[in-house]
C-alpha cells in the first residue's frame, strides 16, 4: 500500500529509513562534530546518504528508485536525525571542553555561565 511518505509499506520505511538509515545519519552527524565541522557537512553527507537508502528501497522492496518525491521524504527523515546527532555532540563539546565559559541550558543548547559573587 502506498502512501505519501512510503512507497512500499509502512515497516519498510521504518525500519530502512528510519531506524536503520536513522541510525546512520545520527552517527554521521556525532562523527561531523567530533571533528568541529561546519553544519553543512552533515547536511551534504545525508543527501549521499538518502540516495543509498533509496537504492535500497528499489533494491531491496522494489521502491520507486528516481522518484524525487520520496527521495525528499527520505531526505528530510535523514538530516532531522544528523542534526540532531550534530546538536546534541555539539552542546556536550561546548559544555565539557570550555566548561569554565559555558553550562547546559538544555539538551540542544548551552549559555555562558553567571559571574559568581
Amino acid at each position: 500500500m502506498m502512501g505519501i511518505l512510503w512507497d512500499t509499506s509502512f515497516p519498510t520505511f521504518l525500519m530502512l529509513t528510519v531506524v536503520i538509515g536513522g541510525a546512520a545519519a545520527y552517527m554521521t552527524g556525532r562523527a561531523l562534530a567530533a571533528h568541529w565541522r561546519p553544519i553543512i557537512q552533515p547536511v551534504l553527507y545525508t543527501l549521499l546518504l538518502a540516495a543509498v537508502v533509496r537504492f535500497f528501497h528499489y533494491a531491496l522492496f522494489g521502491g520507486a528508485l528516481l522518484s524525487l518525491h520520496y527521495y525528499v521524504v527520505d531526505a528530510a527523515v535523514l538530516i532531522s536525525a544528523a542534526l540532531l546527532g550534530y546538536r546534541i555532540t555539539r552542546v556536550r563539546q561546548m559544555v565539557t571542553q570550555y566548561s569554565w565559559l559555558y553550562e547546559r541550558s538544555g539538551p540542544f543548547s548551552w549559555r555562558e555561565k553567571k559571574a559568581e559573587g
